[in-house]
């Protein structure tokens, strides 16, 4: 679902070359960082008040004077220790700490790499960017900034429940139903994304699961094989009719059967309409002949 992919915002791709999220408990990986492109890629949802760690490269191309600063506005996580170093033989300097948001160290060129600890807030929106991280200048100024986008857990069933649905109607497509309700299928679809985009996660996901495709109707080709065959019981029940009556006389036994047909007869019609009218409009004049046949 392209819309709600989750991106990486980035100012520059100078400083923090490299970073992965991670789930904290389960260790999975929710969000990797693509040099080649400078986005990110979601392979899961970052929910809010889920516990992560974010290990990333940062590439001190050059030195300077005074301090860099590292910011998040993930909540911690570990007491005493928002920030890890990874690489050891960088020298943060003296005024590192930490547990400090944010936290300073040594402008050295260089490069080192860190483990970042904390938890996802609760966003204000279903799906609202989070910054994880900020590298800062000496003062103050923004030298890069990644955000990603968190996901409420509802948004996120939301997606498991879209992409089902999109799996869904391309195998109706390759299976030859019917393309106007395989069109009317793509335009709710489009719908439900972008009344989830625009915040409405609960009524897009009751739009998607208003979607029933069990009785998908038949495409023409597939309608089209089926012609003779709706032809041959029209016929045959045609017959049917005509010879109960000459070789029957309780007339109350032979109306209710012909009244059967003539169900089956209407249910074949509205049918073959779909594809051919004037095949149609010959069998709903057989029909009606049957009916007057019958007295109804």
């Amino acid at each position: 679902m392209s819309t709600l992919t989750v991106k990486a915002q980035t100012a520059s791709a100078s400083w923090i070359t490299s970073y992965n999220i991670y789930d904290y408990s389960s260790k999975q990986l929710l969000v990797e960082y693509n040099s080649a492109t400078g986005q990110n890629q979601t392979l899961a949802p970052m929910l809010p008040e889920e516990n992560v760690y974010c290990t990333f490269t940062i590439n001190v191309f050059t030195g300077g004077s005074g301090d860099l600063s590292l910011g998040t506005s993930l909540k911690e996580l570990i007491q005493g220790e928002y920030w890890s170093l990874v690489t050891q033989n960088y020298n943060l300097g003296s005024d590192f700490d930490a547990n400090a948001n944010p936290m300073r160290f040594s402008w050295t060129q260089g490069t080192f790499t860190m483990t970042l600890y904390g938890t996802v807030p609760t966003p204000s929106s279903a799906a609202a960017p989070i910054t994880v991280l900020t590298l800062y200048g000496p003062s103050g100024d923004v030298l890069q900034e990644v955000s990603v986008v968190a996901t409420s857990a509802a948004l996120a069933s939301f997606v498991t429940l879209y992409n089902q649905k999109q799996a869904n109607l391309k195998s109706l497509v390759s299976s030859g139903v019917d393309s106007g309700y395989t069109s009317l299928l793509s335009t709710v679809l489009a719908q439900a994304e972008a009344e989830a985009t625009a915040g409405d996660v609960t009524g897009a996901t009751n739009l998607l699961n208003a979607i029933n495709t069990s009785n998908a109707p038949a495409g023409s080709t597939m309608q089209m094989l089926f012609l003779p065959l709706i032809v041959v019981v029209a016929i045959i029940a045609v017959l049917f009719a005509f010879m109960f009556m000459r070789i029957r006389s309780k007339v109350s036994y032979l109306q209710l059967v012909v009244e059967d047909q003539i169900k089956d007869l209407e249910g074949l019609t509205l049918r073959i309409a779909k594809i051919d009218r004037q095949s149609s409009a010959n069998l709903e004049s057989v029909k009606d002949r049957l009916k007057r046949l019958v007295g109804m």
